[in-house]
């Protein structure tokens, strides 16, 4: 394994255990499923240099442009949700209180 492929496995593996263990805050969450998504578009840009073909090179802007669209949702919850409960707490958050 190259220590590029290191890297991104990593980092890939880092986010999934930080949102799999440090649910406390919304936001941290959302760090969380943002730096999957980065990691992701890095093994996808490195997937399509190295195949050195312009087919495989839209598939890490269509990531990146999903994962600002992910982004923006997760901000404009993160907003309602502070509004509305005063905290971004997940425990706090709950659907059946309203």
């Amino acid at each position: 394994m190259t220590p590029v492929h290191f890297s991104f496995s990593s980092a890939f593996i880092l986010g999934l255990m930080g949102l799999a263990f440090h649910r406390t805050h919304l936001l941290s969450a959302l760090l969380c499923l943002e730096g999957i998504i980065l990691s992701l578009f890095i093994a996808l840009a490195l997937w399509a240099l190295q195949f050195e073909s312009t087919s495989f090179s839209t598939a890490p802007i269509l990531l990146l442009a999903f994962s600002a669209c992910e982004a923006s949702a997760g901000l404009a919850l993160l907003v309602a949700t502070a509004r509305t409960h005063g905290t971004d707490r997940l425990q706090n958050l709950n659907l059946l209180q309203c």
